[in-house]
């Protein structure tokens, strides 16, 4: 029993996720990995790296401070990743000069977007909290108790408790949208794959859907936390600065909205790394919001998510190592290739390659096999998670794909060439060359 905590202990806190348009995000160190599910079924898997800034500065990374320069990077990563997945759903049937141009637009109205999300959460989150506050502290003075002022720190506490009824009706209302819903059911997806693995259980969507749909460490906890934690600091700047106008007092709370964000923090990070009373006691408010938050997702949407996290922790899995060693999205050069058909097509060569050495006597069946590889699904290691047909095989997407779609052409011609010859029809040695340059 001691050596499964500790083999569970270990894996806690070592992923976290995000869900996205269709899909799932998840990051484990420098790997971050988002696996979307197109409308026919298939699965679109784009891998990057994410270097932490308190990796490259080591002062960033002291307890307080960490926890700001986490949220701008989670935002900032955010961002990225919401892009990622629109782009995997609705620009791969773009044409490449288009869709530079689209993703672009995508970039700035991203960017727009979170900005005027602060500006709307500044405005709906602080000032009118406190303008209200305000009122009616001048409403009670005035009408109630002859110009007798409400105690600063109740002032405090009904700033919080507006604060607190905004957030709850925000996300009673934008859960009745049917994208959101869908959303906050690959959100809890996320929170499954997460807690199995933390549990020490195999992967798989039947051991994940059993697992509750709420963590601890989600965003949602964290968001609740500060707004707890805002009531407490409204009631020391209220005592120590009473009879100050809204704006000032909203000012006041902008300057030490990052301390407030940092100790949130370091009690997020707590209360996910500890199971007790005391953590439980904490994170019982934003467990209670993840109702809202996070809905309970079908088999395929923890498919997709199981997909994700084996990914992101591809050391941990060894049927994913031989995947990503080879890196089959990637082209000469380390270019990256954009369209999931064009990846398809090196790599279904490459199978058709070893097909054809069973069935050399057979040129003309070759040949036809492999002018029809762009058509063919791409393969993918075994126990992903995925359905075993050709709708539920994982593609992968990045950037640039004319270093690949131009390498396949070359190696169409060669083929064509050699048709002729019988004992050179099988193409062995161009198309395992292929494979091996992709790996």
């Amino acid at each position: 029993m001691a050596n499964k905590n500790e083999s569970t202990s270990c894996r806690l806190g070592r992923v976290g996720g995000q869900a996205v348009l269709e899909g799932v995000m998840m990051k484990a160190g420098e790997h971050t990995v988002t696996t979307c599910r197109k409308e026919d079924g298939t699965l679109v898997v784009n891998d990057a790296k994410f270097v932490s800034v308190r990796k490259k500065c080591k002062i960033l990374n002291i307890p307080i401070l960490r926890g700001v320069i986490n949220f701008v990077e989670m935002m900032i990563l955010s961002v990225k990743t919401l892009g990622a997945s629109a782009d995997a759903l609705g620009l791969d049937e773009e044409k490449d000069d288009k869709k530079k141009g689209v993703a672009g637009t995508t970039a700035i109205v991203m960017t727009l977007g979170v900005i005027l999300g602060f500006a709307l959460a500044i405005a709906l989150f602080i000032y009118l909290p406190t303008i209200a506050a305000n009122g009616i502290n001048y409403l009670y003075s005035e009408f109630i108790s002859d110009g007798k002022p409400i105690n600063p720190s109740m002032i405090a506490v009904i700033e919080g408790v507006m604060k607190i009824v905004i957030f709850l009706t925000y996300l009673a209302l934008v859960a009745l949208m049917p994208d959101i819903k869908r959303t906050f059911m690959y959100h809890g997806a996320e929170h499954k794959s997460i807690a199995c693995f933390e549990a020490g259980e195999e992967l798989t969507a039947e051991n994940a859907k059993r697992h509750r749909r709420f963590h601890p460490r989600c965003g949602t906890s964290f968001m609740f936390l500060m707004i707890l934690l805002g009531i407490f600091a409204g009631m020391f700047v209220r005592n120590v600065l009473p009879n100050l106008p809204a704006i000032a007092y909203s000012g006041i709370k902008l300057a030490i909205l990052p301390l407030v964000m940092g100790v949130g923090y370091e009690l997020l990070m707590l209360m996910g790394k500890h199971d007790n009373v005391v953590t439980r006691i904490f994170s019982a408010p934003g467990i209670w919001v993840q109702r809202l938050t996070t809905k309970e997702p079908t088999e395929d949407m923890l498919e997709v998510a199981i997909v994700s996290i084996k990914c992101a922790l591809r050391d941990e899995f060894p049927e994913f190592d031989e995947y990503f060693t080879s890196r089959p999205w990637e082209a000469d050069g380390g270019e990256t290739v954009t369209e999931g058909k064009k990846q398809e097509s090196s790599v279904a060569k490459a199978t058709d390659s070893e097909n054809a050495e069973e069935d050399s006597q057979d040129s003309d069946i070759r040949n036809s096999t492999a002018s029809e590889a762009d058509g063919e699904p791409v393969g993918t290691p075994d126990n992903v998670g995925t359905s075993s047909s050709a709708e539920g095989v994982p593609e992968c997407c990045g950037e640039n794909a004319e270093s690949g779609n131009s390498k396949q052409e070359k190696t169409s011609g060669e083929d064509s060439e050699n048709s002729d010859n019988s004992d050179k029809a099988n193409g062995t040695e161009p198309e395992t060359g292929e494979a091996d340059e992709a790996k």
